[in-house]
């Protein structure tokens, strides 16, 4: 079953769809169009907008988005960027309860998936979003609630600092001066400070527990060991690290910490 805004979803109930802003993975526009005239001649009367309203609105939202500037150029020339900022403008068009985004920032480059962040994040108290992404550093940024799913089953849904209190396991960085490591490698694997390894060349990074006691432990075996280390340091774990705790360690969502 599905709700949206608290009721059963309906393939034709024609109150919800004045109630909700949709943008899809991939929004689709006719190429001759302007953005003016996409919104407000044929996005603003499916809401019920009149001429006036619809003309109102459409000036409004194009300046929020910021195409004001390329209002009256068409649409086929506009990046991928601009697209998703045009397809954003039509979802809010008639200043929606709630806003479905689909993988918004999807095939943009940085520099529009940051204004596009920023875009969204200005958004917060205006209304609810809903985002569904792939990119983690970008829900870390602007999500206030986090939802992890793994093979279709919802594993823990909290508060953002909530949930990076919770399960983010400390995290040490070690990188090592050539490649003579790999003994106190196979060592570090059995520490009972340690759960979790991941090497990339010459990089170690440590997830462990009873972090400060971690800490001491791993520099004076490093001291021992006569090994040339570059850099020793103890870094923030990202949501990306709590999905990967998540998803890889059976019951992990059960036991936080």
């Amino acid at each position: 079953q599905a709700f949206i805004l608290g009721k059963p979803v309906r393939l034709h109930d024609p109150g919800q769809k004045f109630r909700i802003g949709i943008l899809p993975e991939d929004p689709s526009f006719y190429g001759w169009m302007t953005p003016v005239a996409f919104l407000r001649d044929f996005v603003a009367p499916l809401y019920g907008l009149d001429m006036v309203a619809a003309g109102q609105r459409s000036a409004e939202i194009l300046e929020i988005v910021g195409l004001t500037g390329a209002a009256e150029r068409r649409i086929a020339g506009f990046s991928r960027g601009m697209r998703q900022r045009l397809g954003l403008a039509q979802a809010m068009v008639h200043q929606p309860d709630l806003l479905l985004l689909d993988e918004p920032f999807s095939g943009l480059d940085p520099s529009g998936r940051s204004d596009l962040l920023n875009l969204i994040a200005s958004l917060r108290g205006e209304t609810t979003i809903l985002l569904s992404t792939h990119i983690l550093a970008d829900v870390e940024r602007i999500c206030d609630l986090i939802g992890i799913i793994d093979h279709g089953r919802m594993l823990i849904e909290a508060a953002r600092d909530e949930l990076l209190a919770s399960y983010a396991s400390p995290i040490i960085e070690v990188q090592f001066e050539g490649d003579q490591a790999e003994g106190w490698i196979r060592e570090a694997r059995r520490s009972p400070y340690i759960d979790h390894l991941q090497q990339t060349g010459a990089t170690l990074r440590l997830w462990v527990n009873h972090g400060t006691d971690a800490q001491v432990a791993l520099l004076s075996s490093l001291a021992e060991s006569g090994l040339a280390v570059r850099r020793f340091e103890k870094v923030t774990p990202s949501l990306e690290d709590v999905f990967l705790r998540l998803t890889q360690e059976p019951g992990a969502a059960e036991k936080p910490g």
